[in-house]
């Protein structure tokens, strides 16, 4: 199905992050994330969750046997995309951190729509039941819809231009007239056990109290 509102301009004040924004180690990268916005495909969606795979040193990440044909945008440049489809149903993006190479990433978990809900909402509720619209992106594969995401959209460039002079999608930085978002930290959700030992890989970063998060609650407090 075709959105007819997808390739609407979305208003932004804020000139979009640069690709130096993303080159940085990826446990750096993850919370300056969070209070960002992606823009585009008629959507803007504050990022309130995220969470940090770190390459050949994570047992979580899909980078962690080395570069592959699906995991291929993981190694590319920083500032594009890694979309991937979890367990065949939902697919999920991350932004590619660090140098071309290393293999690193931020999966977006949750957030606000805070332009275009009623085209997330149309989105969503094509693909699921979307009750409320703090609903509409919590967890990384509702994000995706949301956001006009597909599997398609692999290795696309958050920084480059098209044919209008804007990029498809575009990361913001924060919307200077809210308060800096005070940061929360723990274990990641659904990994194998040897990847969510929360005392080797507290790399979940979230906007503490945020309702759009992700998650079980006891994971939430604090």
């Amino acid at each position: 199905m075709t959105d007819p509102e997808a390739d609407l301009p979305v208003r932004a004040e804020r000139a979009p992050l640069p690709r130096a924004f993303f080159d940085r180690p990826v446990l750096e990268l993850a919370p300056v994330l969070l209070g960002c916005e992606l823009a585009g495909r008629g959507i803007r969606l504050r990022i309130t969750e995220v969470e940090a795979y770190v390459g050949s040193e994570d047992p979580g990440s899909h980078a962690f046997r080395g570069l592959t044909a699906r995991n291929a945008s993981m190694f590319g440049p920083p500032g594009h995309l890694y979309v991937y489809r979890h367990m065949g149903l939902h697919t999920c993006m991350n932004i590619v951190a660090d140098a071309e190479g290393i293999g690193t990433g931020c999966l977006i978990r949750a957030g606000e729509v805070v332009a275009g809900a009623e085209l997330a909402r149309q989105r969503r509720s094509a693909r699921g039941v979307t009750r409320r619209d703090r609903d509409l992106a919590q967890g990384p594969g509702r994000a995706t819809v949301a956001c006009g995401v597909s599997w398609d959209d692999d290795g696309l460039d958050l920084c480059a231009p098209d044919a209008s002079g804007r990029a498809p999608l575009q990361l913001l930085p924060r919307d200077p007239s809210l308060p800096e978002p005070l940061v929360a930290a723990g274990p990641r959700i659904g990994l194998r056990e040897e990847a969510s030992d929360p005392d080797l890989f507290p790399w979940r970063f979230r906007v503490a109290g945020d309702p759009t998060v992700s998650g079980p609650a006891k994971l939430n407090r604090g």
